[in-house]
């Protein structure tokens, strides 16, 4: 049965499409089976994929909104072993749009209930927002993924976002649960990071994963060639980190069972 995983965080510019788009990269070459699901209406993971968001015929926008089956949008990708349900511009009207439609907080985990045993992973990249398509996300899946900056106002929000989880938890979806929780852009040279680190290790006890993203031109640089840092230089310090990041994400699911 898949696993199924938002990566959400109601602020811009942490590191969310970066982590998704590598994690999922990372974990497809250790031979697991991964779809990523991009309703975030930027499309940043569908691009950042090699995935042209003006060509598809079909979006998750049509899911939410036409009712096509998620089967029939779900494209190949330049990483290994994942396969993406991608999003573009469309998906930005999607929320005044679904307003309309009877239990609009269920689209998504209506639609992807048939893949349960297809993948081993399926990982959700959210809007930055607290709307209707981070609402879907978060009642599709078993568990999130918090990414955070090691900068000043890390925490700013994050209660906000906790209690957001909390919320969906209560009424639609009793199983969600805090995965773990993912410092990014770490700069060792500075005392904020590592202030930052300790900040957050306290606010989510027993929740931090111990692999910490540092700031990485090549991080920044794979998405433009449409490839993971993995693809574009695997011995980077960013891919290594992914890579970590992966073999201690599946530590973490196998202490589960």
């Amino acid at each position: 049965m898949s696993k199924i995983v938002s990566v959400f965080n109601q602020k811009g510019g942490v590191g969310k499409t970066t982590t998704v788009i590598n994690l999922c990269a990372a974990l497809g070459k250790l031979n697991k089976k991964i779809l990523l699901i991009d309703v975030d209406p930027q499309g940043n993971s569908t691009s950042g994929l090699g995935v042209n968001k003006k060509d598809l015929k079909y979006s998750i926008y049509d899911v939410f909104i036409n009712g096509v089956p998620m089967a029939d949008i779900i494209v190949d990708t330049s990483a290994q072993g994942v396969s993406l349900a991608p999003a573009n511009v469309e998906l930005a009207g999607a929320e005044i749009e679904m307003i309309k439609i009877e239990e609009r907080e269920l689209i998504l985990k209506k639609t992807i209930l048939q893949f349960n045993n297809t993948y081993d992973f399926m990982f959700i990249d959210c809007p930055p927002s607290l709307g209707l398509l981070s609402i879907n996300a978060l009642t599709a899946s078993n568990s999130v993924i918090i990414p955070i900056q090691c900068e000043y106002y890390a925490l700013e929000g994050v209660s906000q976002l906790v209690d957001t989880i909390k919320l969906v938890k209560k009424s639609l979806n009793p199983e969600l649960e805090i995965q773990g929780v993912i410092l990014s852009m770490f700069d060792g040279r500075t005392n904020l990071s590592i202030q930052v680190v300790d900040e957050v290790k306290k606010y989510f006890r027993g929740k931090v994963y111990s692999t910490v993203i540092p700031r990485n031109v090549r991080l920044a640089e794979a998405p433009s060639y449409g490839i993971s840092v993995l693809d574009y230089d695997l011995k980077s310090k960013g891919a290594e980190a992914y890579q970590e990041l992966a073999e201690e994400f599946l530590s973490w699911i196998e202490e589960e069972f």
